[in-house]
């Protein structure tokens, strides 16, 4: 195996860590709209995901770091080609990120509660476009025989690509339902394994659309195995949710979300970037990548820093691993 292709799997691999863990800090955001019925809930639901969900962002950092530096040309074409909803994702991001800080800055119903809704939005529309996003990527998109992608925004709003951001935007939402329902205790315990059911089914059905229109499109024996992996696990989450046992509903929605992005990798692979003009002027592992001493740099790098990173963000985890209620909140500053 060459260089360019472990960096292929690598990346494939921060990226699934990215949907893995930001998935479940996604939909608990989402669900302070959904589950919370008051603010204690909501202060419940934003202080499950408080102590990680920036640590979660770090994979996408890294991931992005690494297909600059390991495809510049995959990296190029990307966010030229898809500015416009990258541009929303990092300003979502951005205010996401001052949302948490900044909302128990100060005691008013007002100034509590709208950035409470900022963290709804700033969680349901990443979710929803990063699934559009990669739909795009594995379905392919108008790249020139320079590898420029001379398509617009327009075109990235096709029915692959919509139902892909139904798919992560459910799938999540599921993710983050059976999170809370591992981290929290008493009635909105409860009530998040109701919606977790609720939401399970929808994703169910959306799910296996878009997998067998993606294995039907672009798959091969290897994809089949990894759609089968992902619609099993999410039956068996559904199971496991149902019978109390949050713990390995959680473990198997996470299950669902690696063999779903595992798919859309193997489906794209050797391709990063397919061209839907003309399949000669698609971007690959091989014609987008760095050249091989830049590679073997990474890789020690890589070899280095990686372990570091999964021991330190794995004690954080066990550290904040307690479940919480509204019993167990700080009185709020003023009150």
């Amino acid at each position: 195996m060459e260089l360019h292709d472990v960096w292929f799997v690598l990346i494939a691999v921060l990226w699934t860590g990215y949907f893995f863990l930001e998935g479940f800090d996604f939909g608990v955001g989402i669900l302070t709209k959904l589950l919370a019925r008051d603010r204690p809930e909501r202060r419940v639901l934003i202080n499950t995901i408080g102590p990680v969900w920036d640590g979660n962002e770090v994979w996408l950092l890294t991931a992005g770091g690494a297909t600059f530096a390991a495809f510049p040309e995959w990296y190029a074409t990307l966010f030229s080609g898809f500015y416009l909803p990258l541009l929303v994702i990092l300003l979502c991001l951005i205010v996401r990120g001052v949302a948490f800080e900044y909302r128990a800055k100060r005691p008013e119903e007002h100034w509590q509660r709208n950035w409470e809704t900022a963290i709804f939005w700033t969680s349901l529309i990443p979710a929803f476009l990063w699934g559009v996003a990669f739909g795009n990527i594995v379905r392919g998109v108008k790249i020139d025989q320079h590898f420029e992608y001379v398509g617009n925004v327009g075109d990235l709003l096709n029915p692959y690509a919509l139902l892909g951001g139904l798919v992560t935007l459910t799938l999540f939402t599921f993710h983050g339902a059976v999170f809370t329902a591992l981290k929290t205790v008493g009635d909105i315990r409860a009530r998040a394994r109701k919606l977790a059911l609720r939401v399970g089914l929808v994703t169910a059905v959306l799910a296996l659309v878009f997998l067998l229109w993606t294995q039907i499109d672009h798959g091969d024996g290897k994809s089949l195995v990894a759609m089968a992996v992902a619609v099993v696990a999410l039956l068996a989450a559904l199971a496991a949710n149902q019978t109390g046992r949050e713990g390995w509903s959680f473990g198997l929605s996470g299950v669902t979300i690696v063999a779903a992005v595992a798919m859309l990798f193997l489906s794209l692979f050797p391709d990063v970037m397919p061209s839907s003009l003309n399949a000669d002027w698609s971007l690959t592992v091989t014609n987008a990548s760095s050249s091989p001493y830049t590679l073997k740099i990474m890789t020690w790098c890589a070899v280095i820093a990686t372990p570091i990173v999964l021991l330190y963000q794995g004690w954080t985890y066990w550290v904040f691993r307690k479940r919480i209620g509204t019993q167990h909140l700080a009185p709020e500053a003023g009150h």
